[in-house]
């Protein structure tokens, strides 16, 4: 590869020569309608797309690639489209966190295997973007990602309607009987009305904004709207820019540094974004092998100001994000927080990138003087509940509960929760602590978005908008409440979780980051005693390889054998 002692291009190897290989990969490509002239001395571009009609976020990626493979051929490369694994959240079950890994090992061995000399990574839906990301970084061949963009404002009568905040919304209108069949029906049309993924912060834009503060998505490109026609230039720009990348011989381990990691945690903490972004960051600095504690993400919070006003927390969507100055204009308002000299995918650093950035509508994105807080939304709790750390967004809580007691209202698994949670004779009050167990990596499996758990219907009709929540499994980025989440070690394992009963006391102390079951230690350690694990359903395939490998929240969920870099594979020769 250019930069490698001048020894060229990777793909050289696969084409060059008059071996018998050589031979066959020529032939080969020759079946396609590809001359010799199509691919000699030009760098062999993977688009790498996740492209699926299974998944509604992505099934635009099509036309974007085409958009990359016209920047491709412009800078002189030969692109070559391939599909991998594509995760929707909203249709797979029980949760594409649980595939978001096997996505990953998919992207990286193609990268691996084929003669790419660099490749774009088309993503879209929540652990596409992640996935992406992990696998390119094991792979460390030139990367740059092109995400598909939000979905248009939702519209409903009067309101703005973003998916899927006002589908919890709603859902709790029409189970306390404040709207009716009909209305929720016509809101069922209007919430989802094109292309692209979920138009509040939630995961997916939290992971497009998360990417282009890594640095490995072009400036600016982060909340273009997906039928915005520069989404298709953005896609052009991004096509060119990755020849340059290859032929500057730039990989993703000189852009995901400690530096670019820090970056993108402040801008996770500056646009209020989803929780599931610190699981994500922690697999991704796993796989380029940066330690990324806990600590860090609540310390880095404490200092960085909230500056988007976006549902869930706040009121405007990504649309109005991306007219009001889009990402650059965030970090451009703090950009003495930020490694400023860290190189990312333009070939230029944050600093070059963050010039003339500015705040169009500052409703939508805050000065740095007038903060919608000063301190970041997420934080990081420990306790005799949480050893390992939990995650809560105080953002979109209650104030009046980020320093709470009450008496624990708990759920065995979400099944029993469902069961139960709507009985009007459920022993429960405003002041209860709802627990969930068995949601997380191990106990689900795959932790799926069952921490926003369901107010109980009677306490809906009394007034009630939120209370505290706890449990191991995650949440939806676009949700809210004071539910506290990605709780370990998970019950599955013998997380104190698992030890808890109906009746004990829980203290939420957001201020002292604390999260405690008033139980005496003799007792909790009684209950440890006498536990056992629940048994494991799956006995073979990938749940059964996923169960018996997968990390802690803590330490980003990803399996223990894919952390770190495998050595890019180069073309060994068959025949002589």
């Amino acid at each position: 590869m250019v930069g490698e002692g001048g020894n060229g291009y990777r793909s050289r190897d696969w084409f060059e020569g008059t071996d018998l290989d050589a031979f066959l990969h020529r032939s080969w490509l020759k079946t396609e309608g590809f001359t010799d002239e199509a691919y000699e001395g030009r760098p062999v571009i993977g688009i790498c797309n996740s492209w699926s009609e299974v998944v509604n976020c992505n099934a635009h990626l099509r036309d974007l690639a085409e958009a990359v493979k016209r920047g491709v051929l412009q800078a002189g490369g030969f692109p070559l489209e391939f599909p991998v694994m594509s995760l929707g959240e909203s249709l797979m079950k029980p949760t594409t966190m649980l595939y978001r890994n096997l996505m990953a090992m998919d992207v990286e061995e193609n990268v691996r295997s084929y003669p790419l000399d660099g490749v774009v990574l088309l993503t879209g839906c929540d652990k596409t973007t992640p996935a992406s990301i992990m696998g390119a970084a094991s792979a460390n061949v030139p990367a740059i990602v092109v995400t598909g963009g939000p979905m248009l404002n939702g519209k409903w009568r009067d309101l703005n309607l973003g998916s899927c905040t006002d589908c919890w919304h709603f859902h709790e209108e029409l189970r306390a009987g404040r709207i009716d069949h009909t209305e929720w029906k016509q809101i069922e049309a209007s919430i989802s009305r094109s292309a692209g993924h979920c138009m509040t912060m939630g995961t997916a834009s939290t992971m497009a904004c998360v990417t282009e503060g890594l640095g490995m998505t072009l400036p600016g490109a982060a909340a273009i709207p997906a039928v915005d026609s520069r989404r298709k230039a953005a896609s052009e720009m991004a096509g060119r820019k990755i020849v340059e990348l290859v032929n500057k011989n730039i990989r993703p381990a000189d852009i995901i540094t400690r530096e670019a990691l820090e970056n993108a945690t402040r801008v996770l903490h500056a646009i209020s974004g989803s929780t599931n972004g610190i699981l994500h960051l922690l697999a991704i600095a796993g796989r380029v092998g940066v330690e990324l504690p806990m600590t860090l993400f609540d310390e880095l919070s404490e200092t960085t100001p909230w500056l988007v006003n976006l549902k869930p927390s706040g009121e405007y969507l990504m649309e109005d994000f991306y007219y009001a100055g889009g990402l650059p204009a965030v970090m451009a308002q703090i950009s003495d927080l930020l490694h400023t000299d860290a190189l990312t995918v333009s070939a230029h650093t944050v600093a070059e990138n963050l010039e003339g950035a500015e705040i169009v509508n500052p409703d939508v994105i805050a000065p740095r003087a007038n903060p919608l807080s000063a301190g970041g939304s997420l934080v990081v709790l420990y306790g005799n509940l949480c050893p390992d750390g939990a995650v809560l967004k105080r953002s979109a809580s209650d104030p009046k509960l980020l320093q709470h007691e009450g008496t624990a209202v708990v759920f065995e698994d979400v099944y029993d929760m469902n069961e139960r949670l709507e009985d009007p004779d459920l022993d429960v009050t405003g002041d209860s602590v709802l627990v969930l167990r068995n949601g997380g990596p191990v106990g689900a499996p795959g932790m799926p978005e069952w921490g926003h758990l369901p107010i109980p219907a009677k306490l809906l009709k009394e007034g009630v908008e939120d209370m505290v929540r706890i449990s191991d499994a995650r949440m939806s980025g676009t949700s809210y409440g004071a539910v506290v989440l990605h709780v370990a070690p998970e019950s599955a394992v013998g997380g104190p979780l698992a030890l808890v009963k109906t009746g004990d006391r829980i203290r939420l102390d957001v201020a002292k980051r604390r999260l405690d079951m008033l139980v005496e230690d003799a007792e909790i350690e009684a209950r440890r005693s006498a536990w056992t694990p629940p048994e494991k359903l799956d006995k073979r395939g990938y749940r059964r390889l996923y169960e018996d490998n997968v990390l802690q929240a803590n330490e980003g969920c990803d399996f223990g054998f894919l952390k770190g870099r495998s050595p890019v594979i180069e073309r060994s020769r068959t025949y002589g």
